[in-house]
């Protein structure tokens, strides 16, 4: 029986509003009127849900930009390949929220279908960590899912530091990050020495606890925070 999950490649598929709130804590009336980037935001339909509770939300993502077909395809793709390897070892994640492999495929479907939606918006940048295209101290929140620790097996320490000042740099206010898991479903080894080195120079970086779980053990984000 495996121990790890087993992706060839980083995939790009979304999650729903729903997810978002939970993964993340979100307050939605708290966000009303702020500005919020989802980043990276792959085929997630945060942005067009959130922009319905008044949020003014944006996301990035480096395939952002591309013929609407091939991201839809490269979405689907990336679905089907994900649900499949993830069905192989469900014993590593805990299923409260999806129920089996068909409820976190509808999942998956229903946040593809709403960003395709509303994906001619120019909400949606093309962009790639760790140098984004925004001024400093843009947003008010900035949120990063499923990359950074996710895919720790391929990107290394210097990417980590490089990026997380980056989503740092063009927030106001807050930088929230999940999972802090890798596709092993144990911790960034070297988050220790990262959130030492966002603190020494002047970044507040923490660990807190969120009211999701899915990956077993996934339910902390790395919060990091201006005084």
């Amino acid at each position: 029986m495996s121990d790890s999950l087993k992706l060839d490649r980083i995939a790009f598929y979304g999650r729903t509003l729903a997810e978002y709130v939970s993964i993340y804590d979100l307050n939605l009336p708290s966000l009303r009127g702020k500005k919020v980037l989802d980043c990276p935001g792959g085929a997630a339909s945060f942005t067009a849900e959130a922009l319905q509770y008044g949020i003014e939300t944006f996301a990035c993502d480096l395939l952002y930009g591309g013929d609407m077909t091939a991201v839809l395809a490269q979405g689907e793709a990336d679905i089907a390949h994900t649900v499949e390897r993830v069905a192989e070892v469900a014993h590593l994640f805990v299923w409260d929220f999806y129920r089996d492999a068909a409820g976190l495929r509808t999942s998956r479907t229903n946040a593809l279908r709403g960003f395709a939606a509303h994906y001619p918006q120019s909400r949606y940048v093309n962009a790639k960590l760790p140098t984004l295209p925004f001024a400093e101290r843009a947003f008010d929140l900035v949120l990063s899912g499923h990359l950074l620790f996710t895919y720790s097996d391929r990107l290394d320490y210097d990417f980590h530091l490089r990026a997380l000042r980056e989503l740092y740099r063009v927030t106001t206010d807050e930088v929230r990050v999940y999972p802090i898991q890798g596709l092993d479903a144990k911790p960034y080894p070297q988050l220790p020495q990262l959130i030492a080195d966002l603190q020494t120079e002047g970044l507040h970086a923490e660990v807190v606890p969120v009211p999701f779980e899915f990956q077993r053990g996934s339910n902390e984000i790395l919060r990091l925070k201006r005084s």
